[in-house]
């Protein structure tokens, strides 16, 4: 199904992999666009491209910890910010709560407990704040996300509409792991005239490739995860 992007977008701040594949599955389904991050530095990669209508953010996290970074981010970033953590105590929330976050969910939670709180700062939001994302960097490209678009400083790069499509579904799902069989199925329903099996993907990668990577051998933005599927790495 194709995404809206008109739709809430979610960062999830997670350093455990298999917590932010759930969280990202569930919100999905639940109807918001969502990008992963591992950690508190591919998260300000990634606010330097795009804007978000929300941060889920886990506090224990190897390296800079979730309420360090919540506290910097505050002092020139306005989105809200909802911690997650495996400490519930109270100081320990009062802490989280001055540093800047809206909310704080102590772990383990029930998966419609953080959506109720979601929806709930987002209603408070507004409605130009909670905007969605605008470009995303890969080296000396630029793809602006609204309109499908890449760019090489002011020359537009010619897609396919396979390829906008591609960059559509990778763009949504920035810093995550989009599957071969997810690809599949939104190539299936957008392009239907097109074959969209797995031979069909890895001809489609390629050609992307080519037009986003120094060397299309070697790629650094266009990443594919051995077994799994590909992800889009962006600056």
């Amino acid at each position: 199904m194709a995404a809206d992007t008109s739709a809430p977008h979610l960062l999830i701040v997670d350093d455990d992999e298999r917590i932010r594949g759930l969280l990202r599955k569930f919100l999905m389904r639940n109807g918001f666009l969502v990008t992963a991050a591992r950690d508190a530095a591919q998260a300000r990669r990634l606010l330097q491209g795009l804007e978000f209508s929300l941060i889920v953010l886990d506090v224990m996290m190897p390296g800079e910890d979730g309420i360090s970074l919540t506290r910097d981010l505050r002092r020139h970033l306005h989105t809200p910010i909802l911690l997650l953590t495996a400490r519930g105590e109270t100081h320990e929330r009062i802490e989280g709560l001055e540093s800047g976050a809206d909310d704080y969910l102590p772990k383990p939670f029930e998966p419609k407990e953080l959506l109720l709180r979601i929806n709930a700062i987002l209603r408070r939001v507004p409605k130009a704040v909670a905007s969605g994302p605008k470009f995303l960097h890969l080296g000396e490209l630029r793809y602006d996300q609204d309109r499908g678009e890449l760019w090489a400083g002011e020359e537009a790069v010619r897609l396919t509409a396979t390829e906008i499509a591609l960059l559509r579904i990778f763009s949504t799902h920035a810093g995550a792991v989009v599957s071969r069989t997810d690809l599949i199925e939104e190539l299936g329903r957008d392009r239907q005239d097109e074959g969209a099996g797995d031979r069909a993907i890895d001809v489609q990668i390629t050609r992307l490739r080519r037009k986003l990577e120094r060397d299309p051998k070697e790629p650094r933005y266009l990443q594919t995860v051995r077994g799994i599927g590909y992800m889009l790495q962006p600056d």
